[in-house]
């Protein structure tokens, strides 16, 4: 299989002016009429060439925009690229990695070699250049992904690398890009895996090859360790819910627990993921159109996969448990119906009124599972509701939480992250509607608030633990490519849970 593309990044000191790469991308905004020192030396180079194109109206500062300028020989780089960042008064650290991701796509489009990046020079002193330094690290990441790991054809010549420097003039500045670089090169990395392993189908992707993939990243990672529990020994543990859930399926079921032991005593977060390698639906069989899509129903799980492997090469102080209950939904002879009743890990019997409502009874018995090795705070991430898509669309996550301070800590790492998220509830008035007359709960509600119903039944399972809950169902994929990236897996959740953890170790 072809390899993704190598991103080389690194920091470096220079003459703006004399920098020699094949192309250099600046930023400009649209709601600023004076152009900064660094695009107005250029400009004077250029003999006027970008104030002109402004004039013009050729280029609007609009973000998501871009143009390009073509060096005369008076300045080192062949081409200059001008990067829309919107409006300067709305400019956030989002903007910044959006900014950074589209200079990588058009670079890889454009089959470029070297990029140097002086992008945070627009943003003056508004944001710290450590962050800014790990933003643009992981946005050009963002926007250098492609994957074409079965593309035998080679018609669009892409290059199997991309060099990319954060440039700046003064090397006190420049050391603090390079200090927020490495850890956003390690994020950055840590996202394009996990869009990877979401990107490949089913029949490369099942339940045991997720373990085995989990395996082979421990073995490869400094403190992190793997154990995998095949059916016969959930079935020992008394793990219903996965069990169920993979019943129909050739591929049976795994549990997988990555674990990463920081070196402060206090007690592990736990993180839970949803990794359905395909979701048919089961015998509630989904309808046909676009269900080659549910091949990503095992999003939430990767995300906590490659959450680990920043965990692990950031060498973070705390320690934190990856729990990935992973298993295929199929309909067969053997598969589970709707009226059984199934008993989890917790001891809890849960009434399955609908197959396709499988990513809960998964989740609960990771939740259990975390809940009894006593991680505290637990999140669990989840492309678990289509009910959440209804309710936010395409632009953010569904956040549910049973504590106010753990909500708040999240919505500050969507902030920083980019990766967004809107709080929603998820009560007890939610909760009655998950009680069963049969059985102690049934897997769905009423027709409304899917979302928030789904929430309270996973809240059943996490005893007095902290506890938050990521809907992820509406980000988990791009269906179009956008200035920012190609379609297919976003990676959602790395960025979000990995700025989380670090902002604990602060």
């Amino acid at each position: 299989m072809k390899e993704i593309i190598d991103v080389k990044l690194k920091t470096r000191t220079v003459d703006f002016g004399k920098y020699k790469t094949d192309l250099l991308a600046v930023g400009v905004f649209s709601d600023v009429k004076e152009l900064d020192r660094l695009v107005r030396e250029l400009n004077t180079k250029l003999g006027g060439a970008i104030e002109q194109l402004i004039k013009l109206g050729d280029f609007k500062g609009k973000e998501g925009s871009s143009a390009i300028v073509y060096d005369n020989e008076r300045t080192g780089a062949k081409r200059i690229l001008l990067v829309g960042l919107g409006e300067k008064k709305k400019a956030t650290l989002d903007t910044v990695h959006k900014a950074a991701a589209h200079a990588a796509k058009k670079a890889v489009a454009m089959q470029i070699k070297t990029v140097g990046l002086a992008l945070h020079r627009a943003f003056g002193a508004r944001f710290d250049l450590t962050v800014m330094g790990r933003v643009m690290a992981e946005g050009t990441y963002f926007g250098s992904y492609r994957y074409d790991e079965f593309v035998t054809e080679k018609e669009d010549g892409r290059l199997g690398s991309l060099s990319v420097e954060l440039i700046d003039c003064d090397s006190a500045r420049t050391r603090k890009l390079n200090k927020g670089l490495s850890s956003g090169a390690i994020i950055g990395k840590a996202q394009s895996y996990a869009r990877t392993i979401a990107n490949r189908p089913g029949n490369v992707i099942d339940p045991p090859a997720l373990a085995a993939e989990a395996k082979k990243l421990a073995r490869g990672t400094a403190g992190l360790s793997c154990t995998v529990l095949d059916k016969k020994q959930l079935a020992a543990k008394g793990m219903g819910g996965v069990l169920a859930v993979g019943s129909g399926s050739q591929s049976e079921p795994r549990f997988i627990v990555l674990k990463y032991k920081g070196t402060n005593r206090r007690t592990p977060v736990g993180l839970v993921g949803k990794a359905i390698t395909f979701d048919s639906g089961g015998i509630s069989i989904k309808p046909s159109a676009k269900m080659e899509q549910m091949k990503l129903d095992k999003s939430g799980g990767i995300a906590v996969l490659g959450t680990m492997k920043a965990v692990a090469e950031l060498k973070l102080p705390i320690s934190v448990y990856g729990v990935i209950p992973s298993a295929e939904n199929m309909p067969g002879g053997s598969s589970y119906r709707p009226g059984d009743i199934i008993t989890t890990f917790s001891g809890k019997t849960v009434e399955v009124q609908n197959t396709d409502a499988e990513g809960r009874m998964v989740l609960c018995d990771g939740l259990s599972y975390a809940e009894k090795e006593n991680c505290d705070p637990i999140i669990d991430i989840a492309t678990l509701t289509g009910a959440c898509r209804v309710a936010l669309g395409k632009y953010m996550a569904g956040l549910m939480s049973n504590d106010e301070k753990l909500t708040k800590q999240m919505q500050k790492a969507a902030d920083e992250s980019g990766e967004k998220v809107w709080p929603m509830p998820s009560g007890d008035e939610y909760a009655s509607e998950m009680k069963s007359k049969i059985a102690d709960l049934k897997n769905i509600g009423s027709n409304w608030g899917g979302a928030c119903t789904a929430a309270a039944f996973l809240r059943q399972f996490v005893g007095d633990k902290k506890w938050a809950h990521v809907d992820m169902a509406s980000v988990e994929l791009l269906e179009k490519a956008t200035e920012f990236s190609t379609e297919g897996a976003s990676g959602f959740g790395v960025r979000l849970l990995t700025t989380y953890l670090m902002n604990l170790v602060k």
